[in-house]
């Protein structure tokens, strides 16, 4: 049973559920959901109340794409509608805790929230990058990486090592253009939906923590 509170969580173009430590907090994360999921995954529960239980105010959200409709992917031409749906995301949990703010998210949601930093490099304090689609399936020259050179916040990379979106030799070549610092997290025998073999959370929680010393 995770401590803390979780409520619903929903302001303008945000929409999920915040989770509050049992002790005040100045220090938060964003996390995010994939092509094909939404904030509810268990994966993204498990991990906020982690965060939680470590005393950090965790707000799992919608991205735009999923508020619109329930089921189905997004598309290419929304995307840049996620990346400010997530940076409104960020803002509200400024809001709760003032301290450094951290973005995460799995697959799509991840690399959407990569390029935000991107492009807006004192916006979050670190990356938590589950399952980085680095490349299409059975498509290893089509890399989704153009933006990594302009990463100058920590990033971690938590991988399956049966990720048919990226194996752990490719990501971590593509992770060398990447001029600030970053690791790579392998989980052994998982895909890309990090069901299978052993998901190490403390481990996970201790990478953020040492990534921006908090």
């Amino acid at each position: 049973m995770a401590k803390g509170d979780v409520t619903p969580f929903e302001k303008q173009d945000v929409r999920g559920y915040l989770h509050r430590p049992d002790r005040d907090s100045d220090r938060g994360i964003v996390l995010t959901h994939g092509a094909g999921g939404n904030c509810a995954g268990p994966l993204l529960v498990a991990l906020a109340d982690a965060f939680c239980d470590a005393g950090m105010a965790v707000l799992r959200c919608d991205l735009p794409f999923r508020q619109r409709r329930p089921k189905g992917p997004p598309s290419p031409a929304t995307a840049a509608a996620d990346r400010a749906g997530l940076r409104s995301a960020v803002l509200a949990l400024r809001e709760i805790a003032p301290g450094p703010i951290l973005l995460g998210g799995q697959s799509y949601g991840g690399r959407q929230a990569s390029m935000l930093a991107a492009d807006e490099p004192d916006f979050a304090a670190a990356l938590l990058l589950l399952s980085y689609p680095l490349h299409p399936p059975g498509k290893p020259a089509q890399l989704r990486t153009q933006h990594f050179p302009r990463l100058s916040v920590p990033a971690i990379f938590v991988q399956g090592t049966a990720d048919p979106f990226g194996s752990i030799a490719e990501l971590e070549s593509a992770i060398r253009a990447i001029p600030a610092p970053h690791r790579i997290l392998p989980v052994e025998n998982a895909g890309h939906d990090l069901k299978r073999g052993r998901f190490d959370l403390t481990t996970i929680i201790d990478a953020v923590s040492q990534a921006v010393d908090i």
